[in-house]
């Protein structure tokens, strides 16, 4: 709000999960004023940012420009022009102005923002020229408070012992990130925190007479087991057990049908019915009703594939549907063709092939 009075852009920087766009979309939220998010890549042209400026100065909307740096330094410089621009025109107060690059005035609104968000030190990040700098008034984003976090989200999916529950949720986090090992796909911060609250709440409105305590235990057990490597395991449970001491280990969803149609399908190819594998099946079910991307990890010849097609084959049973799959290489390709590109002749965006499967 400081940047806005003194006519700059704001500028917050911090790590990934500290909320810098949460913050500049609930200030805009709070102030009534529509944000306007957009990702930035190594893709956008000058051209791009023009078009994304002149919409937000005629329309009087707050731009939040997420990884800023991530744009190449050819194209930074010209924004840098583009922004002094705008920056001129609001602190002269006029109602129109001439953005560089056109001949024709366009009008603006005074209430126009631009926030930029950065993820400093990052593989592929720009150092911002000095003149884009001068451009905007930095914020250095801390580690948030997880325990006000979750007792407000807690609090507003329907939970009534809110304020207990939020201390032992944060707690488990910390001795997560503490005692477990250390894996590249292991994620304990605020993007997990807020996926398990939104299962809780769900979880919360479906089973309304069961035990709060037993439903908030059963949702960190069962969104975060999947993914853990099995030294991990024992641990991660006895510390849930130490943490909820009076509900010992409540037993999981049966999912009978789905089992039932496993072992079919495994008769059917040959193959022999691991326990330790069906549990992965099983767990890899129990994600798909919670998330849309799933990274399935494990060494070379560990049934990866085979766990998705058995449970692919099984859900074909049990609902009746077709169930389809559709390959891809991405070390095939070039990142650009993998999910879009812009034309540099016409401009016009081209979807990529992950785009285009994901479409049908």
């Amino acid at each position: 709000s400081q940047a806005m009075g003194m006519c700059l852009g704001g500028a917050p920087a911090g790590p990934a999960g500290t909320g810098k766009t949460e913050t500049v979309k609930d200030l805009g939220r709070a102030l009534g004023v529509f944000v306007v998010v957009t990702n930035c890549t190594d893709q956008q042209r000058f051209t791009d940012m023009a078009r994304i400026f002149k919409g937000l100065c005629q329309a009087g909307l707050w731009g939040c420009f997420d990884e800023f740096n991530r744009i190449e330094l050819p194209v930074l410089s010209v924004v840098a022009q583009q922004v002094l621009a705008i920056t001129n025109a609001k602190r002269a107060r006029v109602s129109a102005f001439t953005f560089p690059g056109d001949s024709q005035e366009i009008r603006l609104n005074n209430n126009v923002g631009y926030f930029i968000t950065m993820n400093p030190g990052y593989q592929g990040r720009q150092e911002l020229p000095e003149n884009l700098k001068a451009l905007f008034r930095g914020v250095a984003m801390m580690v948030p408070d997880r325990e006000i976090i979750i007792k407000v989200k807690l609090c507003s999916v329907g939970y009534q012992s809110f304020a207990e529950l939020a201390r032992k949720f944060a707690v488990l986090y910390f001795l997560c990130e503490q005692q477990l090992s250390k894996q590249k796909h292991y994620d304990f911060g605020l993007r997990n925190i807020l996926s398990v609250l939104r299962t809780a709440g769900e979880i919360k409105r479906n089973r309304l007479s069961d035990p709060e305590e037993a439903l908030l235990m059963s949702t960190l057990r069962d969104m975060n087991l999947s993914k853990l490597v099995a030294q991990d395991v024992p641990l991660f449970l006895s510390l849930i057990s130490d943490l909820f001491p009076a509900l010992g280990m409540p037993i999981g969803q049966d999912h009978a049908d789905l089992k039932k149609a496993l072992t079919s399908v495994v008769e059917s190819g040959n193959l022999i019915m691991h326990h330790s594998w069906s549990v992965k099946v099983i767990q890899l079910y129990e994600t798909t009703l919670v998330r849309h991307g799933i990274m399935v990890v494990g060494p070379a010849g560990s049934g990866k594939s085979k766990i998705i097609s058995s449970l692919q084959d099984s859900l074909t049973h049990t609902t009746g549907i077709i169930h389809k799959r559709l390959r891809m290489n991405p070390k095939a390709i070039r990142a650009e063709e993998m999910f879009g590109e812009t034309d540099r002749l016409s401009g016009e965006w081209l979807d990529g092939i992950f785009a285009s499967m994901w479409a049908k």
